[in-house]
């Protein structure tokens, strides 16, 4: 296998989240995360980008149709703030909370799901 210099073992270089509206889902994310979404539409479909740098892992949202609820893939993202206070916005901005806050050796998150459905863990890092 050839793999490039910051390539020496797996990992996630991108990430796609399917939703039925992308406007409602770009002021989710938004709300939740306390994000600049920037849209493109220079491809066969429209997206909404995590990030306008384009470096590092990021990702984005598109129209698609999500997986059923429970049946598809988790992503975590690192919450702005305080795990609490994500929480807070994730659920006055329609998302549900599933379960948590879980700790772990390098943190803690929160399981939930964005307004199609999509399963997303909302995750702190441990202070330094």
């Amino acid at each position: 296998m050839t793999t490039t210099p910051n390539m020496a073992r797996p990992t996630t270089v991108w990430t796609e989240i399917p939703v039925t509206d992308l406007k409602a889902a770009v002021d989710f994310y938004t709300k939740v995360f306390d994000w600049t979404l920037s849209l493109d539409e220079s491809g066969p479909n429209p997206m909404a980008n995590f990030s306008t740098d384009m470096q590092g892992v990021h990702g984005h949202l598109y129209p698609g149709k999500p997986a059923a609820r429970g049946t598809g893939a988790t992503i975590h993202l690192a919450v702005p703030d305080t795990l609490e206070a994500t929480t807070e916005r994730l659920a006055a901005a329609g998302g549900k909370v599933l379960m948590g806050p879980i700790e772990i050796p390098v943190g803690r998150f929160t399981y939930a799901e964005d307004l199609d459905g999509n399963s997303i863990g909302l995750f702190e890092f441990k202070a330094a």
